[in-house]
């Protein structure tokens, strides 16, 4: 296994004195890949930092075809596949699939892909919130691409039984927060028009599936009330990240902070000024990609 991503390390540095470096690393010290359709992902990347300091990390998002929530199951695999490829050749150890969308049209298509590669993805968190709520009433926030999968399905079978379940698509939701509008009126109204009709529905749980949405939690409280709990999932989803790196030898054992680097295909510039008031003290290099095609990404500087 460790062998595989050395060598797409390598790979990378074909024929430059970078190569002998990157042969003598530890599959420990090689990067987490993570990426989502847009910024949304910077939740689950902010929930690994802080569980997980220690470990480098590449982050890709796909602006430029920001949202997935609408696009074909065919496209979104396309786009994942590409990605996944894109991550492993900067070294990436692990991919964490930071997109709700991504994870319900591509999770099980990219295991089948990239069998020696481990994954994590996100799974609709329907199960803690049927085992909290005490109404029996729970609401749940998510694309259409993720309601309309196999996993959201598959959960909703093994754990919704006996609670009934309220969903909102929230439409415009992603693009608000792709501009930076945590705030705003129009994120309000969006939230409001999804929520209010589920609290008069009595509503004690709001489930977030999609990773977007955790960066509007407060506007998310200040409607619902204290008495409604807001499950977020990327806490659960960074946990099982360390989880898989431990069980299969990847840990980092380094004590110092390592540093996360940013792909976009969308605006670098813009990606750069979101980063404070979406990630906190994470900040890192942002470089811009183009899509040639559903399948091919090019990148300034790096090899292809």
């Amino acid at each position: 296994m460790g062998r595989i991503f050395v060598k797409r390390a390598r790979d990378r540095w074909a024929n430059t004195d970078c190569d002998i470096l990157l042969l003598m690393l530890s599959i420990t010290t090689l990067p987490i890949g993570i990426f989502d359709s847009g910024v949304g992902g910077i939740s689950v990347l902010r929930a690994v930092r802080e569980q997980m300091p220690e470990e480098s990390v590449i982050y890709f998002g796909d602006q430029g075809h920001v949202p997935y929530g609408s696009r074909s199951l065919e496209q979104i695999q396309n786009f994942s596949e590409t990605i996944t490829r894109f991550l492993l050749e900067q070294g990436a150890k692990i991919i964490v699939v930071a997109c709700n969308a991504a994870s319900a049209a591509a999770l099980k298509y990219l295991r089948a892909k990239f069998p020696d590669v481990p994954f994590v993805g996100m799974e609709p968190a329907v199960k803690p919130a049927t085992e909290r709520t005490q109404t029996g009433k729970v609401g749940v926030l998510a694309t259409p691409a993720t309601f309309q999968g196999a996993l959201y399905a598959s959960v909703v079978e093994r754990f919704a039984n006996g609670v009934e379940l309220f969903q909102s698509t929230c439409p415009g939701l992603v693009q608000q927060i792709e501009m930076g509008n945590l705030d705003g009126k129009e994120t309000r109204r969006i939230l409001e028009e999804a929520l209010l009709p589920m609290l008069d529905r009595n509503i004690d749980t709001v489930v977030l599936g999609c990773t977007h949405y955790p960066f509007v939690i407060p506007l998310i409280q200040q409607i619902v009330g204290d008495t409604v709990r807001v499950i977020d999932p990327a806490p659960a989803v960074a946990k099982q990240v360390g989880r898989l790196l431990e069980a299969r030898g990847m840990r980092n054992s380094s004590r110092s902070k390592r540093d996360v680097r940013f792909y976009t295909s969308g605006d670098a510039d813009g990606l750069k000024c979101l980063l404070p008031l979406l990630s906190g003290e994470i900040g890192g290099e942002v470089e811009k990609v183009e899509w040639l095609d559903d399948h091919v990404i090019a990148s300034e500087g790096l090899s292809r």
